[in-house]
């Protein structure tokens, strides 16, 4: 399985649109997966990140919002997996 990063958005947010056509072939070359979930349709999430979406999550770290961080998001996968050395 891999990793996963989440990013909040919203159907209408051009950001959005832009931020994961950006995020995901950066995401694919890391070894990553991109699941895209919309705010609207969660009333907890978009009371929680109304103003800040869209947002990269690597689970409930957020590693950028509005534009894509590639620099976080590269340092934050480039951590993984981590593995004790032998």
């Amino acid at each position: 399985m891999q990793p996963e990063l989440t990013v909040l958005s919203r159907q209408w947010c051009h950001l959005c649109h832009e931020l994961i056509a950006r995020l995901e072939p950066l995401a694919r070359e890391l070894g990553w997966t991109v699941k895209v979930v919309d705010v609207d349709q969660h009333p907890e999430l978009q009371a929680r990140w109304d103003e800040l979406v869209p947002v990269v999550l690597a689970g409930e770290r957020p590693l950028c919002h509005y534009h894509l961080d590639e620099a976080a998001v590269r340092a934050y996968c480039g951590g993984f997996p981590l593995e004790s050395a032998p």
